[in-house]
């Protein structure tokens, strides 16, 4: 299906919420590209369900506005918009069946020829034989599909998704990512999707807005936030980093060089805060698949150039995929290691001494003055 309605970007100027003495969102700038599938990814009162809330038209925003293309919606009520919203609980009307679920739309709007529009849209979700059940005969990701054919069959600029996989188990729920990607390809229009799921929002956005307090902490493509992030909080509440407290001890233009732990780490230039020098902190960050292991006893096998730090594991554990190592260290309390189960390693076993070594090219460099812990906890406290 390609007949979708012309649109344009979602755009926040400005726009803000409070509610009382409480902000829920700060005043924010925000583009959402027509075409795209952007995810707004937080923990728990982060503002992204508000922000969402705000482009529906079920939240009036303090200030500023919201503008889909030229137009200028901010005043508008959430019927007159062109977005339909699917959240987590997919209120089906559970005395209509399927098909006349996803017919209700259009028939609400006077239309009476619905079946090729609904043939099509239970191709799209892949549910052509389930249209005369009812709702309770489907599965969870299956009553899913019938919510999001249901809102895009009225041809909406814009998709939004409220937490809409959060009541599935983790298997479908995995497969369902995919299938929304998919869905979001083939019709072409926007979707804005909010979630607490780092994997979820990776998997299938293409820009994600990270979201902490209030305010968007950081925006960019999965790949650029999850590899470059810049603050302590993205750093550690997408995916898990290792920073170590260092201080710098050579600022070169190109090369960055510091001390923790009383050894020598070197990292790109460009991967570190503007404005850099000598004699002052960094937190020193590396993702935990991107260290390699080694028995502290064939240390001269490790290639010359790499970043090394010696310690001792603490804790192992088996996920299937990798192992995962917690190593005590100088540098560092608990460095994580996620090292791949591709063959068996002998001696990497708690008590091990060992050194953690990798390339100078997958370290980053951030501000010490901030929380070394930000995002950590908020990980930690998300259902």
């Amino acid at each position: 299906m390609t007949d979708t309605t012309a649109g344009g970007d979602v755009r926040l100027a400005g726009i803000s919420k409070t509610y009382g003495s409480f902000t829920a969102v700060h005043p924010l700038d925000l583009t959402v590209p027509q075409g795209s599938f952007f995810a707004l990814l937080g923990a728990s009162g982060c503002g992204k369900t508000t922000t969402l809330r705000m482009i529906a038209g079920l939240e009036d925003p303090t200030t500023g506005t919201v503008s889909l293309g030229e137009r200028d919606v901010t005043a508008l009520p959430p019927h007159k918009r062109p977005v339909n919203t699917v959240f987590q609980s997919y209120a089906l009307f559970p005395h209509l069946n399927i098909h006349e679920n996803i017919a209700f739309g259009l028939r609400r709007r006077g239309v009476t020829s619905v079946k090729k529009q609904v043939a099509e849209m239970l191709d799209l979700v892949q549910l052509g034989d389930f249209a005369h059940r009812k709702p309770h005969q489907l599965s969870g990701g299956q009553q899913q599909r019938v919510a999001v054919a249901r809102a895009l069959i009225n041809h909406p600029q814009v998709l939004l998704l409220d937490e809409p996989l959060g009541a599935l188990d983790l298997k479908l729920r995995r497969q369902m990512q995919l299938e929304l990607k998919r869905i979001q390809t083939e019709v072409g229009i926007t979707f804005v999707h909010v979630t607490h799921d780092q994997e979820e929002a990776m998997t299938m956005a293409d820009t994600v807005a990270v979201m902490n307090g209030g305010r968007v902490e950081q925006l960019g493509a999965p790949a650029e936030l999850y590899e470059h992030p810049r603050t302590t909080f993205v750093a550690n509440f997408l995916g898990t980093s290792n920073l170590i407290e260092a201080e710098v001890v050579d600022a070169g233009s190109g090369e960055v060089v510091v001390t923790a732990g009383g050894g020598k780490l070197r990292l790109p230039g460009e991967r570190c805060p503007e404005g850099v020098r000598t004699g002052s902190r960094l937190l020193v960050g590396v993702r935990p698949e991107k260290i390699a292991l080694t028995p502290a006893a064939e240390a001269d096998s490790v290639a010359p150039g790499r970043n090394t730090v010696t310690g001792r594991i603490a804790a192992s554990s088996f996920i299937g995929v990798s192992t995962q190592y917690v190593v005590e260290s100088p540098a560092g309390k608990a460095l994580e290691v996620y090292v791949q189960n591709v063959e068996q390693r002998a001696g990497l076993v708690p008590g091990a001494e060992v050194v953690l070594h990798w390339s100078p090219e997958h370290t980053f460099g951030l501000d010490a003055a901030q929380d070394i812990a930000a995002g950590v906890e908020s990980v930690e406290e998300t259902p």
